[in-house]
């Protein structure tokens, strides 16, 4: 079985590192991923795009 993932190989964390620049997560989502159930996955998927702006926003990034 496959596990859904936002992975994009990109792992960098912002500058307070609450998220990784890459796929959004968090070092707890990051961490727990694997124990996660699918739907656990899913709906966390479901909020990155919107997480990520927010961080890009306070940082100034586009």
């Amino acid at each position: 079985m496959t596990v859904s993932s936002p992975c994009i190989d990109i792992c960098e964390l912002t500058p307070d590192q609450n998220v990784c620049r890459g796929c959004g997560r968090t070092l707890d989502e990051i961490a727990r991923w694997g124990s996660m159930s699918e739907t656990e996955r899913l709906a966390i998927m479901a909020g990155l795009p919107n997480r990520m702006q927010r961080e890009r926003a306070k940082t100034g990034e586009n």
